[in-house]
């Protein structure tokens, strides 16, 4: 029995996280789900966007699965998705962008994987306003990139490759102009290349590999970089295959792990049945993977694919013709399972 924190989220969060649950218990897997609160569903329930029941279940179970979460504005509310990766030092983030059949896209075969730093460079909030008289004359954020925070990234890109057998690391940064944090980056990438032979590295500045993905996309198939360009990287990745909506991410830590679909909460399609649980279910196929299911996983995104294939059982973003709601094409991808 796996005891897993389940955090429904905002807008369409509930919608689609009901569905992927009913799919992953279809494949007969058994899991205790721990239910909690985060972002706007929190902050009307308890005041807080991330309450500290919240944290200690995720600390207790140390596997998470959620749905997207709105961030109040204003209130001095920092990101949760960001408050939660630095609370449980979820340093590597993995997102997949693997071409699905049946989707209206440029490319048909890509297939490649963003390995993002999760918790350093300009997304460790370090940043101020410079005033004079009152008057902001200048807002200042700062950078910070650690060789120790650099090599775990790297390493894990690396031994991820070999455990998903995968052939070659594109180190993506911007060394030629910002020498010291990408610099640093780049230098231990390639320190590190060298105690992995069977792996192929090469490095890429970031305009140049943005430039390279929409054109031949087939060129990469892990890349590894900063938190910042792989916020950026990763939704053009998701962009070649269709879209967030078909997008899953995995949050890895030393001693915790979550796992989402990347896309927002969508409030203006929120209790109206019609959203893709695709995104939500395929980070469900990667936990799975995660907590020593493999067989599962694999029967998901198998069922999944299928689905969206045949193409008469899936949502309005997918569909040519007959779209139909969010909990029918987790019934149509349940039924595959069952096939199986």
């Amino acid at each position: 029995m796996h005891k897993i924190t389940l955090i429904p989220g905002d807008g369409i969060g509930p919608s689609i996280v009901d569905a992927a649950v009913k799919v992953i218990e279809a494949t007969g897997v058994q899991v205790q789900w721990d239910v909690q609160s985060a972002g706007m569903a929190a902050v009307e329930k308890f005041g807080n966007p991330l309450p500290e029941a919240t944290l200690d279940s995720i600390r207790a179970n140390r596997i998470c699965f959620k749905g997207p979460l709105t961030t109040p504005v204003g209130g001095g509310y920092r990101s949760v998705n960001v408050t939660l990766r630095q609370a449980f030092n979820l340093y590597a983030n993995v997102r997949p962008a693997i071409s699905f059949e049946g989707t209206d896209t440029a490319f048909s075969d890509v297939n490649l994987v963003t390995v993002r730093e999760n918790t350093e460079g300009l997304y460790a909030g370090i940043e101020h306003f410079i005033q004079v008289d009152a008057e902001k004359i200048a807002a200042e954020s700062i950078a910070v990139v650690t060789r120790k925070g650099s090599e775990r990234i790297i390493r894990y890109a690396f031994d991820y490759a070999r455990r998903a057998q995968r052939k070659k690391i594109t180190l993506v940064h911007k060394a030629n102009i910002l020498k010291c944090t990408s610099g640093l980056f780049l230098d231990i990438g390639r320190e590190i290349a060298k105690d992995y032979p069977d792996i192929e590295f090469d490095d890429r500045i970031v305009d140049a590999c943005s430039m390279q993905m929409v054109m031949q996309p087939q060129r990469f198939d892990v890349l590894v970089t900063t938190n910042l360009f792989g916020d950026i990287l990763s939704d053009l990745a998701a962009g070649l295959i269709g879209g967030l909506g078909l997008t899953a991410g995995a949050n890895i830590g030393t001693d915790a792990a979550l796992f989402e679909a990347v896309h927002g909460s969508a409030p203006d399609i929120a209790d109206k049945g019609i959203a893709n649980p695709t995104a939500m279910i395929m980070a469900g196929s990667m936990m799975l993977e995660h907590i020593g299911e493999p067989d599962a996983a694999r029967r998901i995104e198998r069922a999944v694919r299928e689905v969206i294939k045949d193409g008469r059982s899936v949502t309005p973003d997918l569909a040519k013709a007959s779209p139909c709601g969010t909990a029918q094409m987790a019934e149509a991808i349940i039924e595959r399972l069952h096939q199986a």
